[in-house]
């Protein structure tokens, strides 16, 4: 697996845990490493270190754009509020409209294609179809800002 692909599954289990508790990035970030410690890939100190910083960019990144990131997902998604998506899915566009918008070096179509991997690993069956249409959808407006 890719650092920047586990990087984004770590994001998208503290965005998780955020939803869920309502606690600040640092906490979660405390907390999650201090639980992942034992986990496989967190036992080899390169890998861990390869990860964390793009994993905690996104983290916090998201949580401060996500009003602006919310917004934007809303007008994509017809006939979806925000609160009746997954948590997993929500958090997966965040991310993924996250990249497309503030990591130029990333392009639209790969943050895209890793969403669409997230959705069908960690959400439903139906999510990577889904993620697939909200940001397709939202692929026109991104590659306007990122041009503008």
């Amino acid at each position: 697996m890719g650092q920047r692909r586990k990087s984004r599954e770590i994001a998208l289990q503290m965005l998780y845990q955020m939803e869920m508790t309502g606690q600040p990035p640092h906490v979660v970030i405390d907390l999650y490493y201090e639980l992942a410690s034992g986990d496989d890939d967190n036992k080899n100190p390169d890998l861990g270190k390869a990860v964390r910083p793009f994993a905690e960019q996104l983290l916090y990144g998201v949580h401060a754009h996500r009003d602006e990131l919310d917004e934007m997902i809303v007008a994509a998604s017809e006939n979806w509020r925000l609160e009746r998506m997954s948590i997993v899915d929500r958090n997966v566009l965040r991310i993924a409209l996250y990249e497309m918008l503030y990591h130029a070096e990333i392009p639209p179509k790969v943050s895209v294609n890793e969403a669409i991997d997230l959705g069908k690993t960690f959400g439903s069956p139906d999510s990577g179809a889904f993620i697939n249409g909200i940001l397709d959808h939202l692929l026109p407006e991104v590659n306007r800002i990122r041009e503008g």
